[in-house]
C-alpha cells in the first residue's frame, strides 16, 4: 500500500472513531472488544478483555446499549446477564468453530451415559448448551470450576485441549467432548521449535487451547489475561506467544519495551477479524444485528453463567 492510501486509510478511521464516539454517546453505549480483535477496535472499545471479564462487565453496565466486538456466543453470553439491554455484534456472521462442534442432543445423550455427572461447559458455547449445562467457565478460572463442583464426575465440553490440561489439575474424572478452537490447534511442535531456534532467549508463553504437546513446551501456560500479566510483570524482555494475534495489541500497550514473536503467523481468528470500524458505526447507527435469546434458554442458561461468575 502506497503511502497516499495509507494517509487516505488513516484519515477514513480518524472519521469512523469521531462518528463511533458520537454515536456511542447518542445512544449511551459501551464497547467492549475481545483481545483477538483488529487493533483498530482495541484502540476505540470502552473496555478490553477475555471472556470471563467481558462477561462480568456486561452483567454490570449501565449502559443502555452494549456493543459486542467479538463473536456471536460471547454476545449472547451479554444479552442473557443484561437481558434489559440492547446487545448488538457489529457481524452477525462472527461464529466460532468450536462452539458449534457441540450440539444440545449430544449432549443431552452424553448426560443419560453419566446422570451423575455435573456438565462444566467452556463459556465458549451457544447459549442453548449452556441451558444444559450446570455452569461455564473460561480458560482463566476452568481449574477452579471443576474443582468447585461436588460431585466426581465432570462432562466438559467442548474443548478437548483446554479439557487435557484442565485434567492435570484435578482429581475429578473427566469425560471430555472432542471439540477444539481452530486456530490454536493448527499450532504444531514444530512450529514453536523452529521459533526457539530462531529467538533462543525468548520465553515461550502459551494458551491451554493449544495441543497437549505444545503447551509442554511452555515456560508459562494460562489464559489470555494470564498471559498478559505474565509479560507484563516478568523482568524477561522477549517472548514468544502462542495465542491468537490480536492480543499483539495490549502486549505492546503494556510492555512497549519487549519484544513478542507470535509463533506462527497462522495463529489468526478469521472470526475475530471480521469486525471493522465500519460495522461497529453502522450497528451503533442501527442497532442491528441485535441479539435475541429465547426466554425458555436465558432462563436455563443464566444459571451456569452465574455460578460461573461466582468463581474466582
Amino acid at each position: 500500500m502506497g503511502d497516499q492510501a495509507l494517509e487516505r486509510k488513516a484519515e477514513q478511521n480518524r472519521e469512523l472513531k469521531e462518528r463511533i464516539l458520537r454515536l456511542k454517546k447518542e445512544r449511551n453505549a459501551i464497547i467492549l472488544a475481545h483481545y483477538y480483535q483488529r487493533d483498530e477496535i482495541q484502540e476505540i472499545a470502552d473496555f478490553r478483555g477475555d471472556s470471563f471479564l467481558l462477561a462480568q462487565k456486561a452483567a454490570t453496565t449501565d449502559a443502555d446499549v452494549i456493543v459486542f466486538c467479538g463473536v456471536h456466543f460471547m454476545g449472547e453470553s451479554a444479552k442473557i446477564l443484561a437481558p434489559g439491554k440492547t446487545v448488538v455484534i457489529p457481524d452477525e456472521r462472527a461464529g466460532c468453530p468450536m462452539a458449534d462442534m457441540v450440539n444440545v442432543e449430544g449432549l443431552r445423550a452424553l448426560k443419560r451415559q453419566h446422570p451423575g455427572a455435573t456438565v462444566v461447559a467452556y463459556i465458549n458455547t451457544s447459549a442453548d448448551v449452556k441451558a444444559e449445562t450446570d455452569i461455564c467457565c473460561t480458560s482463566a478460572n476452568a481449574v477452579n470450576v471443576v474443582n468447585s463442583v461436588e460431585s466426581d464426575e465432570v462432562i466438559w465440553v467442548p474443548d478437548k485441549n483446554l479439557g487435557d490440561y484442565v485434567s492435570k489439575f484435578t482429581n475429578k474424572k473427566m469425560i471430555i467432548w472432542e471439540g477444539y478452537c481452530n486456530t490454536h490447534d493448527m499450532l504444531s511442535v514444530r512450529d514453536v521449535m523452529e521459533m526457539k531456534a530462531q529467538y533462543p532467549n525468548a520465553k515461550f508463553v502459551v494458551h491451554p487451547e493449544c495441543r497437549p504437546e505444545v503447551v509442554k513446551l511452555g515456560d508459562f501456560v494460562g489464559s489470555t489475561t494470564a498471559i498478559l500479566k505474565y509479560c507484563r510483570e516478568s523482568d524477561h524482555k522477549e517472548f514468544i506467544v502462542g495465542t491468537e494475534d490480536g492480543v499483539g495489541y495490549q502486549l505492546r500497550v503494556d510492555s512497549p519495551d519487549k519484544e513478542f514473536h507470535f509463533a506462527s503467523k497462522y495463529l489468526v481468528c478469521p472470526n475475530m477479524k471480521v469486525n471493522n470500524l465500519k460495522k461497529v458505526a453502522r450497528c451503533l447507527e442501527t442497532l442491528s444485528p441485535q441479539i435475541h435469546v429465547p426466554e425458555s434458554v436465558a432462563a436455563k442458561a443464566i444459571q451456569s453463567l452465574e455460578r460461573m461468575l461466582q468463581v474466582k
